[in-house]
C-alpha cells in the first residue's frame, strides 16, 4: 500500500544576518505548518513575508535557523530530485535547445527517447511552444521561457512540487491556461503542490488550501480551506466570499 506523504514543519524560524547595523532579519518565526499528498497549497502575503523563504526551506535550499522540517518524519537537509522547484524567473540551460531543457532530467536519469519522447511532445503542445522545440532559450521572450521551465518540473512529476510564483511573466491568457493545465496534472499525478503567489484570485482558484502570511512578522496568520468544485468560477458567491476575507486579512480590502 502507498505511504501518504506528509510534510510538516516544526516551530520553524529562519533569520538572516544584516549588513547595516549588525542586525539580524527574522524572516520566518515558529512556522507550524503539515501538507499532505494530493493537496494544492498556495501560500499569499505581502512582499517580504517569508514566502519565499518558506518555499526555499521546503526545497532544502536553506536550512532553518530553528526548528525542523519533515517529508514522512524524515529531516529535510538539502535538496531532492523528489521536491522540484520553479523560480519566478526563468531557469534554463542556454545551450540547450528548448526541446532538450524539457528532456534534460529524463537524459540524466540515462533513459533511452523512446520512453519519454511521446511525453515532451504532449508537454510541448501543453504549453504551446511545438514550433519552438529545436529553439534556444535566448531567442525566447520570459513568457516564453517561463513555460519552459514549468513543462521541465512538470514532465518529471516529483512528489512535492514547489512554484515561487511560476506565472508572474505570463499574459492573462496564457496565465488562465497554464493555470488549469497545471490543476490537471495535479489531478493526476496527486502530488503535492505548494505555490506562492501574489494574486488572490490565483491563490483562490487553484488551491485546496490558501496560507495567509502576516506582513511584518514572518508568521502565518490564516490558514483557509477552500471548499469549492474544480473548474472553479471566479464569479461565484462564494469564490467572492473568499476573495474578500483574505484581501481584509491582508489589509488591501475596505476596513470595517
Amino acid at each position: 500500500m502507498e505511504r501518504a506523504l506528509t510534510l510538516r514543519l516544526d516551530n520553524a524560524s529562519k533569520s538572516f544576518a544584516r549588513v547595516e547595523n549588525d542586525g539580524i532579519t527574522h524572516a520566518l518565526q515558529n512556522i507550524n505548518l503539515e501538507m499532505h499528498k494530493g493537496e494544492f497549497v498556495t501560500l499569499v502575503g505581502a512582499s517580504g513575508c517569508g514566502k519565499s523563504t518558506l518555499l526555499r526551506l521546503i526545497a532544502g535550499l536553506i536550512i532553518p535557523t530553528t526548528g525542523a522540517l519533515t517529508v514522512n518524519g524524515k529531516v529535510i537537509d538539502g535538496p531532492d530530485p523528489n521536491r522540484g522547484m520553479v523560480f519566478q524567473q526563468p531557469t534554463l540551460f542556454p545551450w540547450l535547445t528548448v526541446k532538450q531543457n524539457i528532456e534534460f532530467s529524463f537524459r540524466m536519469q540515462g533513459k533511452k527517447g523512446s520512453e519519454y519522447i511521446g511525453k515532451v511532445e504532449r508537454m510541448l503542445q501543453m504549453i504551446g511552444l511545438e514550433e519552438f522545440q529545436d529553439t534556444y532559450p535566448g531567442q525566447l521572450s520570459g513568457g516564453m521561457a517561463q513555460r519552459v521551465t514549468l513543462a521541465r518540473s512538470l514532465i518529471c512529476e516529483p512528489e512535492i512540487l514547489l512554484l515561487d510564483e511560476p506565472l508572474g511573466a505570463l499574459d492573462a491568457f496564457t496565465r488562465m491556461n497554464m493555470q488549469d493545465e497545471i490543476l490537471s496534472m495535479w489531478t493526476k499525478s496527486h502530488q503535492l503542490v505548494v505555490m506562492v503567489t501574489h494574486d488572490v484570485d490565483e491563490a483562490i482558484y487553484m488551491g485546496t488550501k490558501v496560507v495567509v502570511m502576516h506582513a511584518n512578522q514572518g508568521q502565518i496568520s490564516a490558514e483557509i480551506p477552500i471548499e469549492l468544485d474544480y473548474p472553479r468560477n471566479r464569479s461565484s458567491a462564494l469564490f467572492i466570499e473568499y476573495r474578500n476575507r483574505i484581501l481584509d486579512m491582508l489589509n488591501y480590502g475596505k476596513k470595517k
